[in-house]
């Protein structure tokens, strides 16, 4: 099989793939068909518990344990801070570590794969030492990309969670001073954030779950705090343990820290605005101002070429 036939192949399971995994995103989550269903009569028929989603991920993370072996470490990663990684980024099903360690094995022998495929098997003497450090990079670069995918989403989570806990916290307030418990307000805030920010709701939600089997409001906010990872949720903690503590207005309290959130949230907006210029000022330099001066000056440049060039060749 020669090497064209060989990247057709690649090219073909790699669209096939990124098709797949694409359909798989957009058709995952499937609340708001089923609950259009429900309004409308219709049911669907039981599968026993079990999604077909599920199902396809079970089949998936299952076939992927080989190689995952091959990346994870021998022992104690549970306790690890990849651990808590996996619960900032909201990943908290059994089945994505299985593919989180078989991304990096698999991409380790794709990636250093596919560049075999396109500069050849033949290595000469003269270029061997640059085709191996080229091999040994992809590698590297494949084995460590799904860490900085991680990094991603565990980045874009924290600041979707940043910026929608200051309503999450007004509502909260609403509900405390219209009578409401504190976690009866909890409670409330998770069903309504949903419109806001699904990540908060998610959490807020599972917090109410941690309340109704029995554990304590301290241990249940303490819980939130480590699974988030961000400074604002661990103050906003603090303040609830505090007023609880000292029994102070939770209403008051809960308003000044919204109030400060808002503060700081505006904060950040100006900060980032404050940086656009300077994160302009290469792409104008580099990719802008020389076509624009291609454009501008190029006719120009031409006809004084067409000019002084026959003058100076004594024509």
């Amino acid at each position: 099989m020669n090497l064209q036939l060989w990247l057709f192949v690649a090219i073909f399971a790699a669209v096939s793939g990124m098709t797949f995994s694409l359909g798989m995103l957009l058709t995952g989550n499937r609340v708001l068909g089923k609950r259009f269903d429900q309004l409308g009569g219709h049911t669907e028929p039981s599968t026993g518990g079990i999604e077909p989603v599920t199902q396809w991920r079970a089949r998936i993370a299952k076939m992927a344990t080989p190689l995952a072996r091959l990346s994870a470490p021998k022992e104690g990663w549970e306790n690890s801070n990849l651990r808590v990684r996996f619960m900032h980024a909201g990943l908290r099903g059994t089945g994505w570590p299985t593919a989180f360690f078989a991304s990096k094995t698999l991409l380790a022998l794709v990636l250093p794969g596919l560049y075999w495929l396109f500069a050849g098997p033949d290595i000469s003497p003269a270029n061997q030492r640059p085709v191996m450090l080229a091999y040994l990079c992809l590698a590297a670069l494949g084995y460590y990309l799904p860490n900085l995918i991680l990094s991603t989403v565990v980045s874009s989570r924290q600041r979707e969670l940043r910026e929608a806990l200051p309503d999450a916290i007004d509502l909260m307030t609403v509900c405390v001073e219209a009578g409401l418990a504190l976690d009866a307000a909890l409670q409330r805030a998770g069903e309504e954030m949903h419109l806001r920010s699904a990540a908060l709701a998610d959490e807020l939600n599972l917090m109410t779950i941690e309340l109704r089997i029995g554990s304590t409001r301290a241990m249940a906010l303490q819980n939130l705090a480590l699974r988030t990872g961000v400074d604002d949720v661990e103050t906003f903690v603090t303040t609830l343990l505090q007023s609880e503590h000292f029994g102070t207005n939770v209403a008051q309290s809960l308003r000044v820290l919204a109030e400060t959130m808002r503060d700081h949230r505006r904060l950040r907006a100006e900060e980032a605005a404050a940086k656009i210029p300077l994160k302009l000022l290469f792409p104008l330099i580099f990719f802008i101002f020389p076509s624009l001066f291609l454009v501008l000056l190029g006719p120009a440049m031409i006809g004084v070429f067409k000019t002084l060039l026959p003058t100076l060749s004594g024509g």
